[in-house]
C-alpha cells in the first residue's frame, strides 16, 4: 500500500484519540481505548486493516520508551523503604499466579514452556494502571501506595529478567535432541546472564559517569530541543547498542538507560521533556497490541476468558491479601494493595508478545492474556469502590477481622 506508514500512524492515532476519550468518559483507563483502536484496525475485524509490519516496528520503539520511563522513575530508596513486604510479597504473588496459569494451561493441553510463559504473563500488574488508580484515590504517597509501588517495582524487575531469559527458553523449546538440551541448558543460561551482567556493569560503571556529564554539557547550550533529542537518543541508542553488542533485549537496554540517567540531577527534566514522546509511542504500542487480538476468543472460548480473569482478579488478590496480613499489616492495607494489583497490562503484553514471536505460546494464549487485561483494567475502578464495603462486611461478620 502506498504511504502505508503514514496511513497506519494516522489511523492509529486518530482512533486511539476517539476511543481513548470514550473510555475516559466511561470511567475506565484510556489504555482500554487504545487497545480497542488497535482491534478496530486489526486484520481480524472488518474494514481498514493497518500494516502489521509497520505497527510491530513502531511498537518496538514504544516498548523501549516505556521501559526507559520505568527506569527513569525507578527508585532504589523507595523500594528499600518497603522491601520487607514488597520483595517477598511480589515474588510470592507472581509465583502463585504463574502456577495457577501454568496449571490451567497444562490442563488445556499446552506444553511446559507455553504454560510457564502464559502463567508468568498473568502475574505482572500494570505500572500505568496502578499509578493512575493510586492518583485517583489520592493515596500515592501513603504507606499503602508506597507498598503497592514498591511491590510493582519488584514485579517489573522479575519480568525484565524473564524477558532476558525467554530467548534461552525458546532455544531449548526448539531443540529436538533431549541430550543436547541437557548439555546446553546451563551453558545457554550462563552465557545469557554473563552478557546481561557485562552490559549492566558497563552501564553502572561507565554509563553512570559519562551520561550525566553529556546531559549537563547539552543542557548548558540552553536548547530545549537538543536536550530532548539527547534524552531520546540515549534511550534508543543504548537499547540498540545493548542488542547489537551484548545480545540483550531492547527493553532491558532502554530500562538501564533510564536507570543511569536517573542518577543525573537533570533526571526530572529528562523525564518531563521525554514524556510527550513516551506517551505518543506508548499509544502506538498499545494499538499494535490490539491489532494482534482475535475478538473471536470472547465468543469461542468464554470459559477460558473467565478463568483467566479469575486468576488475575481473584487469585492474585487472595495471594496479596494473605501475605499482607501475614506481615501484620491492617486489613485496609491488604484490601487496597490487592485492588491495586488485580489487573495486568503493558509488561504482560511485552512478555506475551515476545513469547508469541519466539514461538513459545500459541496465538490463543496471547488473545486470552489480552482479553484478561482489557477486562481487568476496565473493572479495576469498580474493584476500588468495593474496598470499604468488603472491609465493613468482614468487620461486621468476622470476629477475627476486627483484630486485623
Amino acid at each position: 500500500m502506498e504511504h502505508a506508514l503514514i496511513t497506519t500512524i494516522a489511523a492509529a492515532f486518530g482512533l486511539a484519540l476517539i476511543f481513548g476519550v470514550i473510555a475516559e468518559k466511561m470511567g475506565v483507563q484510556a489504555l482500554v481505548g487504545y487497545l480497542m483502536a488497535g482491534i478496530a484496525i486489526s486484520p481480524a475485524t472488518p474494514g481498514y486493516a493497518g500494516d502489521m509490519g509497520i505497527a510491530a516496528q513502531l511498537s518496538e520503539i514504544g516498548v523501549m520508551l516505556l521501559m526507559f520511563g520505568v527506569g527513569l522513575h525507578f527508585s532504589i530508596n523507595d523500594l528499600l523503604s518497603v522491601k520487607k513486604i514488597a520483595v517477598p510479597g511480589a515474588i510470592f504473588q507472581m509465583l502463585i499466579a504463574t502456577v495457577l496459569g501454568a496449571f490451567i494451561a497444562t490442563f488445556w493441553g499446552w506444553d511446559l514452556w507455553a504454560s510457564v510463559v502464559f502463567g508468568l504473563s498473568l502475574s505482572c500488574a500494570s505500572t500505568v494502571v496502578l499509578i493512575k488508580a493510586l492518583e485517583r484515590e489520592n493515596i500515592t504517597s501513603s504507606m499503602n501506595g508506597r507498598i503497592a509501588i514498591g511491590w510493582l517495582v519488584v514485579e517489573d524487575l522479575v519480568t525484565v529478567l524473564a524477558l532476558v531469559l525467554l530467548p534461552v527458553l525458546s532455544n531449548l523449546h526448539l531443540s529436538n535432541a533431549s541430550n543436547e538440551v541437557d548439555s546446553s541448558i546451563l551453558f545457554l543460561i550462563g552465557k545469557t546472564l554473563l552478557q546481561v551482567g557485562g552490559f549492566i556493569a558497563m552501564m553502572l560503571v561507565i554509563g553512570k559517569r559519562i551520561m550525566p556529564k553529556i546531559l549537563w554539557m547539552i543542557a548548558k547550550t540552553g536548547s530545549r530541543e537538543l536536550f530532548t533529542l539527547a534524552v531520546i537518543t540515549a534511550a534508543i541508542g543504548i537499547a540498540f547498542g545493548a542488542a547489537e553488542l551484548f545480545n540483550v533485549s531492547f527493553a532491558l537496554g532502554a530500562f538501564f538507560a533510564g536507570v543511569v540517567l536517573r542518577e543525573s540531577e537533570l533526571s526530572k527534566r529528562a523525564a518531563k521533556d521525554s514524556l510527550p514522546l513516551q506517551d505518543a509511542f506508548s499509544v502506538l504500542f498499545f494499538v499494535s497490541v490490539g491489532m494482534l487480538f482475535q475478538p473471536s476468543v470472547l465468543f469461542e472460548n468464554p470459559l477460558a476468558v473467565l478463568t483467566v480473569l479469575s486468576i488475575i482478579v481473584i487469585g492474585k488478590s487472595i495471594a496479596a491479601i494473605a501475605l499482607v496480613l501475614l506481615f501484620r499489616y491492617p486489613l485496609n492495607s491488604a484490601l487496597t494493595i490487592a485492588a491495586s494489583l488485580a489487573q495486568i497490562g503493558e509488561f504482560s503484553f511485552i512478555l506475551a508478545g515476545l513469547g508469541l514471536t519466539l514461538g513459545l505460546i500459541p496465538q490463543l494464549a496471547f488473545s486470552l492474556i489480552l482479553a484478561g487485561a482489557l477486562i481487568s483494567i476496565a473493572i479495576n475502578p469498580i474493584i476500588f469502590t468495593l474496598i470499604n464495603p468488603i472491609r465493613n462486611w468482614l468487620l461486621a461478620n468476622s470476629s477475627k477481622a476486627r483484630f486485623l
